[in-house]
Formats: structure tokens, C-alpha cells, sequence
């Protein structure tokens, strides 16, 4: 810490050395510096404030009914561009500027100048609120040229306003059309799809997989039911093979067991009628086994069986017996021909296993992308609808207000360049220009300040230090040396502060 406060000592020591370098430097640089502030040409600042109030009354009743423009962003982007060659043009000849420009060359120059003389800037957090500068040698043209540009602002963001609506509806009305086209396409492919598939779509069951398994859940409890019929009718076949037959008195009418069973077979026949056709698999296979007995009851009473049966009473259990046994074996019959129409059902999945699952995803993706393409069309016709209700909206009330809160005003004095500020730089400056310029002779031309200096530089042990004695006539030339650069260093900000003086006197008068 020692060493740093020692080694700014000698830089200290060092700028003193050569002060008067200092001085006469800060001097030359200060004269300079304000000799060019005082040449600057004085310029005129008209500013204005503008507020644009995007609140407007009919937007809450709107919200949802039509499309709201971002007002904001269109402001925006409008601040942007307002400073374009075309407005720039348009404003030289609202202004009359353009009455000095002869040639090509001049007219660009002039846009220049204008694009720099004007700034359009809006407040941080309020985007509503622009603030326009104006910078002008003549007072008057400056004024001139803020109330034009606040003309062309609000005159930019009117017919901005307009061409964003019609733009808006072409665009609709193209991407609608385009949309159209798209969508009477992907009907046809989904109509025609259907038509070449029509045997393998899925109907009100689901898909393929639930299809085959409900298939197969059906074949599986009819084969079940077949079952339990058909040990039920070996169970009456074998009591009814140990029954033994009760004969009545002779002249006694009876009933054969054909008769009964034909009978029974007759009943269910006619309850199978008034639900099918004749042609049902079901119907005809009872009308096959009703045909097969009445062929056995005619060789029974051909071959004279039958007569011993017009005699013969059976017992009521073996009657009864007789009559399950029908039922059963209809039963069996109409089972039969369930599960053969089951199976035919599985088997006829199951061969289309490889074809039915591409056929229900081709038709899953046709129906999403209509249904992708339907939405998206409704979605436009509603978007062109609300286009159509904001366009009414905007020309009968205007979704955006322009209030001037500032009018250009313009100060009598001159407000650039602020002369005394660049002044006060000027002295800043050139002081440290000065201070740099004497460290850096210090660093070039070293010298021995201090026994530490001394020790640092020849390596060698100090032994002690001499004190030198000056002269009286010496310290009395030392004295008026630092009385007169003393005088001159502190007639330099003396200096500026007069200059400042002048300046505002001449500017008051």
C-alpha cells in the first residue's frame, strides 16, 4: 500500500515538474475548443406532443364479435415509417421547402437534412404518447415543419387504416377460396373411399378388432348353448329308451311319438314364420326335420306300425319326455345353424385381417383431414365475417383518436447547441489534455524524487540524504514563477466563466 501511495506521489511530482507544459497545453486546447463552439451555427427546436388514445368507446362492445387491429403495433410501425423519402417529399411541399430545390442533388440533400432535423420518439411505458422535435435555423420553419408533421402522422395512420382493411379482406377472401377447393377435394376422396370399400368400413361396432372379438364372443356362447342342448337331448333319448309303453283298452285313440314331435316341431316353425322368411337358414333346417318325420310316420303306417300305435296310451312322463325330446332336438337344430352362421361370421374377419385395419386407418386419416381442412374453412368465413363488421366499424366510428396534448412550440432563444454546456466540456477537456501531457513527459524523461526512486534505480544501499539550501534570490525567482502561473492557471476557468457571460448576454439581447 505503501508503494502505490508513493509511486502516485511521484507521478504527482512528475506533472508538477513540467507544469507549465500542463498549463500552456490546457490553454491551447481551451482557446481552440471554444473559438469552435462560439463558430457552431444556432439552430431553433419546435417541439409537440401528440397523444393517441386506442381506447376507443366500441371496443368492450366488440370483444369477441369482431377483429380488433393492435392498434399499438400498427402506431408503431407507422412512427417508423413516417420518416420514409415519401413523407419526407410530401412534407418539403407542405412547408415550402421545396421551393429552393432546383436539382436532384439539392432535393436529396434537403430530405437528408429534414430526416435529420426531426425526431419522433414515443415515452418509455406509454406507447400512446409521441413526442416530436423539429431542429431548425429559422424559427418559423421549425414551427412550420412540427404542425405539418403532425398533419402527415395522423394523415399516415387514416390511410394505413384503410389499406389494412382491404388488404385484409382480399386476403380472406383468396385463402377462403383456396380452402374451398381443398375441402370439395377431400370430399371426393372420402366418397370415394367409401364406395370402393364398402363391404370392409366399420359400422356402428367399432373397429375391426372390437368387430372380430364380439364375433367371436357370439360364436363361443352359441357353441355353449349347442352343447348344453345336446347332452340335455342324450339325456332324454336315454330315459326315454328305459320307459316302458302302457297299452289301453283297444278302440282307445292315441297319439304316436311322431305326431308329438311333429307337433312340437310345427309350434316352433311358426313362432320361426312370424319372424323370418322361409328361406332363414333356421326355418328350413325345422322344415327339413318336419319333413324327415312325416316321410318315417307315412313307412310306419305303411308298413302297419302305425295301426299299433292307435292303440297305444303312453304314460304322462313318457308323453312329456316325448315333448322335451321335440323341443330339444328343434333346439338343437336351430342352435346348429346360429353357430355355423357364427363361424362363417369369424372366419370371414378373420381372412380380412390384413386388409380391414389399413382400410379403417386410411379412412381415419381422410376423415381427419376433412375434418382439419372443414374447421379451418369455418374458421375463415368467420374471420371474414368479423373483417366485414370492423370495416363497418371503422368507417362509422374510428377505432383510434389523435389529440394534440403539446402544439409545436418554439422558444425565442435558440435551444442548440447549448454553448455554455460545451464550453464547460471545452475547459474539462483541455485540463486534462494538459495533465495528460505532462504525465506523459514525466514517463518519458524520469527523474529521482525520493531515496526510494534513488534505491529502486542503482540497487545500491542509501546511506543518508543531503537537504539542499536555496539561495534567498532563488526562492524570492521561485516565488514569482508560482505567483504567475498561479495568475494564468486560474484565468483560465476566469476565462470561461467571462465567455459564458458574454454569451448569455448575447443571447438575451
Amino acid at each position: 500500500m505503501q508503494e502505490a501511495i508513493a509511486q502516485v506521489f511521484s507521478y504527482i511530482w512528475g506533472v508538477w515538474r513540467h507544469r507549465w507544459l500542463v498549463l500552456i497545453v490546457a490553454w491551447v486546447f481551451a482557446v481552440a475548443g471554444w473559438v469552435w463552439v462560439w463558430q457552431l451555427p444556432e439552430a431553433y427546436v419546435a417541439s409537440a406532443r401528440v397523444y393517441v388514445d386506442t381506447n376507443s368507446v366500441l371496443r368492450p362492445l366488440l370483444r369477441g364479435l369482431a377483429i380488433q387491429p393492435d392498434i399499438d403495433q400498427r402506431i408503431a410501425m407507422m412512427s417508423r415509417t413516417l420518416l420514409s423519402r415519401p413523407n419526407l417529399e410530401k412534407l418539403m411541399r407542405m412547408t415550402d421547402l421545396d421551393l429552393d430545390v432546383n436539382t436532384e442533388l439539392e432535393r436529396e440533400e434537403m430530405v437528408g437534412r429534414l430526416r435529420e432535423a426531426i425526431t419522433l420518439s414515443g415515452e418509455r411505458g406509454n406507447y400512446s404518447l409521441y413526442a416530436i422535435s423539429v431542429s431548425d435555423s429559422d424559427r418559423e420553419t421549425a414551427k412550420r415543419i412540427a404542425q405539418s408533421l403532425i398533419t402527415v402522422f395522423i394523415e399516415s395512420s387514416r390511410s394505413e387504416k384503410q389499406d389494412d382493411s382491404s388488404g385484409a379482406q382480399t386476403f380472406l377472401d383468396e385463402q377462403i377460396a383456396d380452402y374451398e377447393e381443398r375441402l370439395q377435394a377431400a370430399e371426393e376422396r372420402l366418397a370415394k373411399f367409401k364406395q370402393e370399400n364398402v363391404d370392409s368400413l366399420p359400422g356402428g361396432g367399432g373397429d375391426y378388432y372390437s368387430r372380430l372379438e364380439s364375433a367371436r364372443r357370439e360364436l363361443a356362447q352359441a357353441e355353449l348353448l349347442l352343447r348344453e342342448a345336446e347332452n340335455r337331448k342324450r339325456e332324454l333319448q336315454r330315459q326315454l329308451n328305459g320307459e316302458e309303453p302302457v297299452f289301453l283298452a283297444s278302440g282307445a285313440g292315441g297319439q304316436s311319438p311322431l305326431d308329438s314331435r311333429i307337433q312340437s316341431l310345427q309350434v316352433n316353425l311358426d313362432m320361426l314364420l312370424s319372424r323370418y322368411t322361409d328361406k332363414h337358414p333356421e326355418v328350413r333346417q325345422i322344415q327339413g326335420l318336419i319333413d324327415e318325420l312325416q316321410a318315417e310316420k307315412a313307412r310306419e303306417f305303411n308298413s302297419g306300425e302305425g295301426l299299433n300305435y292307435s292303440g297305444l296310451a303312453t304314460s304322462p312322463v313318457y308323453q312329456s319326455m316325448r315333448s322335451m325330446l321335440a323341443e330339444t332336438e328343434a333346439r338343437v337344430a336351430e342352435l346348429q345353424v346360429r353357430v355355423v352362421e357364427f363361424r362363417q361370421r369369424v372366419e370371414a374377419l378373420e381372412d380380412k385381417v390384413n386388409s380391414i385395419p389399413d382400410v379403417e386407418v386410411q379412412l381415419k386419416q381422410l376423415d381427419r383431414d376433412y375434418n382439419v381442412i372443414a374447421a379451418q374453412h369455418n374458421q375463415l368465413l368467420q374471420r371474414r365475417e368479423s373483417a366485414r363488421l370492423s370495416e363497418d366499424v371503422e368507417q362509422n366510428a374510428s377505432g383510434v383518436t389523435f389529440r394534440v396534448i403539446d402544439p409545436p412550440f418554439v422558444p425565442m432563444k435558440p435551444s442548440e447547441p447549448n454553448k455554455i454546456l460545451l464550453n464547460a466540456g471545452v475547459l474539462v477537456v483541455s485540463v486534462g489534455i494538459g495533465l495528460g501531457a505532462g504525465l506523459l513527459m514525466s514517463l518519458i524523461s524520469p527523474v529521482v524524487c525520493d531515496p526510494r526512486t534513488l534505491v529502486a534505480a542503482t540497487g545500491l544501499p542509501l546511506l543518508g540524504t543531503v537537504t539542499l539550501v536555496q539561495p534567498a534570490e532563488e526562492r524570492r525567482r521561485e516565488l514569482y514563477a508560482l505567483a504567475a502561473y498561479s495568475a494564468l492557471a486560474v484565468a483560465l476557468p476566469a476565462a470561461y466563466v467571462a465567455l459564458s457571460i458574454g454569451q448569455s448576454a448575447l443571447l438575451a439581447s
